[in-house]
Parts: structure tokens; sequence; C-alpha cells
């Protein structure tokens, strides 16, 4: 069966096309710039690349136009959508009604619109993504995958917010976590990768890219993570500025008198590495600002780093120990510095890493942990497409 996976945002479409038989992607590609006047698709398949330039509308156009991208007589990669056996949608906020992957009817739309004041700047995109596809494509299964789904297995005491209860109940403040399907994919490949049962690992994985989280997975579950109810939390990351004292918004907003809003605009998107370096977003520009003597640079580096620490300490302690820490995502899987920076001092838990290993890792999977670590360290690349692609397989196949 070949899958289609569509990750919709407010003005862009991504879209990636799996062969099952085998689990190779024979397609991928990014409508960009949807509802402006300089819109533009690029597309990679059987080794060719076009990119198309026009006016893109609205989601249904863009979604048309990955169509016919996919059966283009000359780049295409199929005859017809009939070749297409369902259609996976990545969903960002599921709320705590989605533990894992659904096929999506009528019920869980309403579902991810009655989440939209949870996720107001991906949900509504979805949506979107969901109600286009199903348009062009009206007889094919769609499938909804949930970013969230995989932390529903944490405790009260790890979701918990101390405010008052009536706003849990009555408005669903709660931690929810983000990243669901990379954390999923990586929990799964570490045990097939070292040939031991999901049951005996605790594994503290770093999920660390432009958004950044750590998710403490103890059997196979998510216990606790970092992202909260929006992808706000946790750590400093590209843009957004992760957890503070609430009471930073209260103070900017009376001193600078700017609303609530506004500063949460700040907050995910001037704040970050970008808000403290003053250089990029950028992890790769934001080292190399550093290493040319740029000290808000060094900082940046230096609270990320401390952060991931803070929260490998706390998992650590959550779990009554640890047998893996992993390393994924674009930052993860790429900077052996900064691993290397987040990882020196912890032989007090039994994680010593092989330095000179990890050095020359980059975007592979490998152990990095040395000869005589307790803890394994790992470098594991995820793969949240695969992942969403398995899910959909077993879902329709099953129906």
């Amino acid at each position: 069966m070949k899958i289609l996976i569509v990750n919709a945002g407010s003005s862009s479409l991504k879209y990636q096309l799996i062969d099952m038989a085998d689990e190779s992607t024979i397609a991928k590609g990014l409508v960009e710039k949807i509802g402006l006047e300089n819109g533009k698709l690029k597309h990679k398949g059987n080794g060719k690349e076009f990119v198309v330039e026009k006016k893109i509308d609205n989601h249904v156009i863009a979604t048309q136009m990955m169509l016919e991208a996919l059966t283009d007589a000359e780049h295409g990669v199929v005859k017809s959508m009939d070749e297409i056996g369902a259609v996976d949608h990545r969903v960002l906020h599921g709320g705590a009604k989605f533990t894992e992957s659904v096929i999506v009817n009528p019920e869980v739309e309403a579902a991810i619109e009655e989440n939209i004041p949870l996720g107001p700047l991906h949900n509504p995109a979805n949506l979107a993504g969901i109600r286009a596809c199903r348009e062009v494509m009206p007889n094919t299964p769609m499938v909804a995958v949930f970013d969230t789904a995989f932390h529903m297995t944490m405790p009260p005491k790890a979701y918990r917010y101390g405010v008052p209860k009536d706003y849990y109940t009555r408005l669903k403040v709660r931690r929810y976590g983000f990243h669901g399907t990379s954390h999923r994919y990586v929990a799964a490949r570490i045990p097939e990768y070292l040939g031991k049962k999901p049951e005996k690992l605790r594994i503290i994985n770093c999920h660390l890219g432009n958004g950044s989280s750590v998710c403490a997975i103890n059997a196979g579950k998510c216990v606790d993570t970092s992202m909260g109810i929006t992808p706000l939390e946790g750590l400093l990351m590209g843009t957004r500025c992760g957890s503070m004292d609430p009471a930073v918004v209260q103070y900017i907003c009376n001193q600078d008198h700017i609303d609530v809003n506004q500063m949460l605009e700040i907050c995910n998107k001037k704040s970050g590495l970008l808000g403290i370096s003053g250089v990029s977003s950028d992890m790769r520009e934001v080292w190399a600002a550093a290493k040319a003597g740029n000290e808000d640079a060094q900082t940046a580096i230096d609270m990320l780093a401390e952060g991931v620490r803070k929260y490998i300490g706390a998992y650590a302690a959550v779990m009554n120990g640890v047998d893996v820490i992993s390393f994924t995502a674009g930052i993860g899987e790429n900077d052996a510095e900064l691993r290397a920076r987040i990882l020196t001092g912890f032989e007090y838990l039994g994680a010593k890493m092989d330095y000179e290993k990890n050095a020359v890792t980059r975007g592979i999977e490998a152990d990095v942990s040395a000869a005589d670590s307790k803890v394994k360290i790992l470098v594991i690349p995820t793969n949240e497409e695969l992942a969403i692609a398995r899910d959909t397989l077993q879902l329709v196949t099953n129906a």
C-alpha cells in the first residue's frame, strides 16, 4: 500500500508518499505561502525535482497541486490517485481524548475543532488539510495522528498544573506534551537497536531541533515530558522562550503597555536562541557567532545545554534511574559538540560518553557511550513519517 502523509500548516502543506511494501519514500514536497501572491510548490520524486510558482488561494488548491505533482506525466510517481491507499494527517492537538491514531470521521473532526483553543495556530490548518484532501479524494480513507497522543499515559502528578481544579475540569488546563510521534518512534526503535524488551528500559529521549522537548519513557510509555499545554513550555528553543516565571509576562505587559497576546507572540517567535543570541534561531549560526566571540550567542548555547541537563537529572529521579539517554531531531542528531556539553559530568548517573565516537557521529544511528558506561548514550535519527505511516497501515488494514 502507498500512504500519503500530509502535514498542513497555516500557510503551508508538507507531504510525503511512502510505499509500505519496503517502507521507502517515493516522493515528497512542500507547498508554501498559501494565501499569498507568491505561492510555490517544490516536489521531489523519481530522482527529479521541479518547482511551480503561482498564487495559491487556499488549502484545497494546494492539495490539488500536490496531487497533480504526484500524478504528473513527467515527474509523477503514480498514474492515478487510486494507487494511494490512505492519507494520513498529522494533527497537533488531540486534547486528552486520543491516545492513539484514528480513522477520521465526523466525531474526530469535531474533536479537532473543539481543541482549536488549545492549538489555535495548528489545528485549524490541520482540519483544513483533512477537508481539502477529502474534497479531492472523497473515497480514500483519512487517518489523524495526534502529536499529543503518546503523552496521554502520563499520571496526574505529571500532567496537572498547580491551579484551581475548575480550570482543569472546565478549560482542560493540563500538560499535554508534543513531538509525540518522534518520541514514540525513538521509544520503539531503541529496544530494537539494543535487542532488549521495552519493559526493561528507562529512556530519556532528547528531541532537539527548532522546537525541543525531553521525554521520560518507562517500559515504552511516557511518564513525563517537558512541553506543556502548548509547545512553548520547557527548553529554550529556536524562537520560543521555554519555561519561565509566569509573572514575567505580566511584568513586561505592564511595563511596555502591550497585551498578553502580543507578549505570547514575542515568547513564541522572537525569543529562544534568536532572542538571547540576537543572531539567529539556527543553532549552526549561533555556534559560529559564539566561536567568533559573541558572548550572547555563547549564553544561548549554555542555556539550552543547561536546560537539557536539568531535565535529564529530573527524569532520572522520576524513573528511579535511567538505562538509555538518546538524542534525536536536527540538533540532537547532528550537533556532536552540544551532545558532549550536555552529557559531561553525568558519571554519577553511570552515563559516560565516548567523546571520540560522538565527535564523528552525525545523522546516523550510533552508540556513543563509553565502554564502561552503565547507561547507553544513543543517537537515533527520528522518522516521524514512518511511524505515522505504520499507524495508518495498521488502522486501514484492520478497519
